[in-house]
């Protein structure tokens, strides 16, 4: 079969990769119908973690039941699922807490402490779904059923149930965002989009949204009544504060360690490495949340960073104003979302037609397409923020 396989940095080829096979009486093979390009693959694609070449790309995935194992029963073949990019066992403490993303069993050798995903390097041994079929291992746990036929009108919105929109509302989780409160999301990119989505349906009083670009803040302006910030225009702790007439209750961060620090020179080319920062995103939520309040940290931080910008980011040690946070008194919640703990509602929320996330989609193409809108989505190509792939 077909899948997108990482070569090297800014390097992926569509490749003849093996197809998968029942290996456990608990799995299942589905047949893809959409998988999604997420921005954490674009770390991978940067170079910016440990992946060795060979890795099949892919842990936003949905399609439809193909084939189940003997010990499969709450599953039947054609019946249209979409997976949490978490692969969790289900038994485990940590799942039977509900702490799915942090299983304990599904990644014995792998680069984590606890967890597994599909295919991303670290996260265990599991092909990934940018490619035309996917093995589910612990597929009654796993698989989450959908109404309705492949290829409807729900097919974008169900697709973003495997990764953004479960991560951008944890992120409002983490921060225990409540109605009528105010928060601040840095990061307008896809999950930040799905937080302050998420903030609006929660019934937030006041969201501002974090960005340089101009289109992204547009969006989150429209669809989730944000108020947008560009921080090319001028410190944005200072325009929210001035807009809100002080600091906000709650903050989420949506950016992650590729941070860009908006004291750095734009020069020819806003997203130079050289721009980057850590640290930045989580000091100006320390600065902008008001005393006793929480942040909800959903960007990605790694642990070992081969492009980072100094010797103490490249190990994944952050010059974090920590001595702010412990005066101000405020929490934080970071890690991977525990999508099995949102998925479901989230499901039912769509189709119900309460929720849309939708509107993030820009791109659905064919697999062969995907190295062209891979480099796209690395250049920060405008007109590129959530790409669907059909297989």
């Amino acid at each position: 079969m077909k899948g997108v396989v990482y070569h090297g940095e800014h390097h992926v080829e569509v490749d003849d990769v093996e197809e998968p096979t029942i290996q456990s009486p608990t799995d299942a093979i589905l047949d893809i119908t959409t998988t999604c390009i997420c921005g954490s693959d674009l770390h991978m694609y940067e170079g910016r973690t440990d992946a060795e070449p060979g890795i099949v790309f892919g842990h936003e995935n949905m399609g439809v039941i193909e084939e189940v194992g003997d010990g499969v029963d709450g599953l039947e073949v054609g019946d249209r699922v979409v997976l949490p990019f978490n692969v969790a066992c289900g038994h485990c403490q940590n799942c039977e807490e509900g702490k799915t993303g942090f299983c304990t069993n599904v990644n014995p050798s792998g680069g984590v402490p606890a967890g597994g995903a599909y295919g991303y390097v670290g996260m265990g041994p599991y092909q990934g779904g940018q490619a035309e079929k996917l093995r589910i291992p612990y597929a009654d746990f796993n698989a989450l059923t959908l109404p309705g036929e492949p290829e409807d009108e729900y097919e974008e919105s169900f697709a973003l149930l495997a990764d953004i929109f479960p991560t951008g509302w944890h992120g409002t989780e983490l921060a225990d965002l409540q109605p009528g409160e105010s928060v601040a999301i840095f990061g307008a990119g896809p999950v930040g989009q799905m937080a302050a989505y998420s903030a609006k349906i929660k019934g937030a009083s006041k969201i501002y949204i974090v960005d340089r670009v101009g289109s992204r803040l547009d969006l989150a302006a429209e669809h989730s009544d944000a108020v947008p910030i560009n921080f090319e225009e001028g410190d944005p702790v200072k325009q929210i504060e001035n807009d809100f007439g002080g600091e906000v209750d709650k903050g989420v961060d949506a950016v992650g360690y590729q941070a860009l620090d908006p004291d750095t020179d734009v020069g020819s080319d806003a997203y130079d490495p050289a721009r980057e920062n850590p640290a930045v995103v989580l000091n100006q939520l320390i600065d902008v949340v008001k005393p006793k309040g929480q942040l909800g940290i959903v960007g990605l931080y790694v642990p070992s960073d081969p492009g980072a910008p100094n010797e103490m980011a490249a190990q994944g040690r952050l010059g974090i104003d920590f001595g702010k946070l412990f005066e101000k008194g405020q929490q934080l919640g970071t890690g991977q979302c525990d999508v099995k703990k949102y998925n479901r509602y989230l499901r039912d929320l769509i189709a119900e037609d309460v929720a849309d996330p939708s509107f993030v989609v820009t791109h659905e193409t064919g697999l062969d397409e995907a190295p062209d809108l891979y480099e796209r989505f690395d250049n920060r190509d405008e007109d590129v923020l959530k790409v669907l792939l059909k297989p």
